[in-house]
């Protein structure tokens, strides 16, 4: 851990796990009750952790970690918290459950110089594009990008959501995913495939060669996915996993639906709140695009966008949360 990390306190960094134990709850459709079933708790604990009235334990982490398969993200906000919690003289910790990796190699960091995504409808489908100016700030090659996908058709409600997608899942047919770089066409390869989530490696090469995203150098990235409305709900959510110095959401709806928009930011230490900033209207040719942007976002900060459309009540329309 850097000198930002030692300097943490033991309350900031309790509040971390508990944030990186509900992110991955969410992001796998687990209800509280369902994972603490799963990690062998007592249906309540999970929810005192997440609420920070029970402090993180090393049982409790590795369980966590082992029920969410959460990529070695929870074990890490546990050896901070440990590491806060006896800063001069930090007890031995043993190492990571299994199943857990580095998502990226030794001595590789990724700064995301601009990361900007628009979402368009079309009344029926959503189609997604993320561009991303990614740099090198590490000392090895970056060969792989972790992307993920996943969906929500009834937030708050995972047990129904989890049985939806269960009769409907995501497929990799109608996500039609694309990716470049450089204008070169990206390989992809995936990690995990549930029913409603998805996590990709976009590759730094392709039939023609290699061209992998070296130390000091900054590269754009483009991908891009298609997602019936019946499977993505009228919400759109941005989680600040990686160091990010630039922020922007767009979204694109027909005008004649009569879309409004409003949305909320989530922090490790505050609850949701309205944006700091509306966002910003325009029209294009029949389409009413919703702009909205910030500088310097706050890591692990998420900032979820929803969406009605006026003439098209929600109950007439299916509908998830890509990233």
């Amino acid at each position: 851990m850097d000198a930002r990390d030692d300097a943490l306190t033991v309350e900031q960094t309790a509040e971390a796990f508990a944030a990186e134990v509900a992110y991955w709850r969410e992001v796998r459709g687990l209800a509280k009750r369902e994972l603490a079933r799963r990690m062998g708790f007592d249906p309540s604990y999970v929810s005192h952790v997440e609420s920070g009235r029970h402090k993180p334990t090393e049982d409790f982490a590795r369980r966590a970690e082992e029920a969410l398969n959460a990529g070695k993200a929870i074990w890490k906000r546990w050896l901070e918290y440990e590491t806060a919690r006896a800063p001069v003289a930090p007890t031995a910790v043993a190492p990571a459950p299994r199943r857990s990796e580095q998502p990226y190699a030794t001595g590789s960091a990724i700064v995301v110089e601009h990361d900007a995504a628009r979402l368009d409808y079309d009344g029926r489908l959503y189609r997604l594009t993320m561009r991303r100016l990614l740099r090198n700030t590490g000392s090895e090659p970056i060969t792989r990008y972790l992307i993920g996908i996943s969906v929500d058709r009834y937030p708050g409600e995972p047990e129904q959501s989890n049985a939806h997608y269960r009769e409907h899942p995501l497929t990799w047919n109608e996500l039609s995913l694309t990716a470049t770089c450089r204008g070169e066409a990206m390989r992809w390869q995936a990690k995990h495939d549930r029913d409603a989530f998805k996590e990709v490696w976009l590759l730094f090469e392709n039939e023609q060669g290699r061209f992998p995203l070296y130390p000091g150098e900054s590269v754009w990235i483009e991908y891009a996915y298609s997602v019936g409305e019946e499977k993505w709900g009228r919400w759109f959510q941005r989680a600040v996993r990686l160091p990010t110095e630039h922020l922007a959401v767009e979204l694109a709806f027909p005008a004649e639906l009569d879309p409004a928009v409003w949305g909320t930011e989530t922090s490790m230490t505050a609850e949701a709140a309205p944006l700091r900033t509306a966002p910003v209207q325009r029209e294009e040719g029949g389409v009413r695009v919703f702009a909205w942007s910030t500088s310097a976002p706050a890591l692990h900060a998420r900032y979820r966008l929803e969406w009605r459309f006026r003439v098209r009540p929600e109950h007439e329309a299916d509908e998830g949360e890509f990233r």
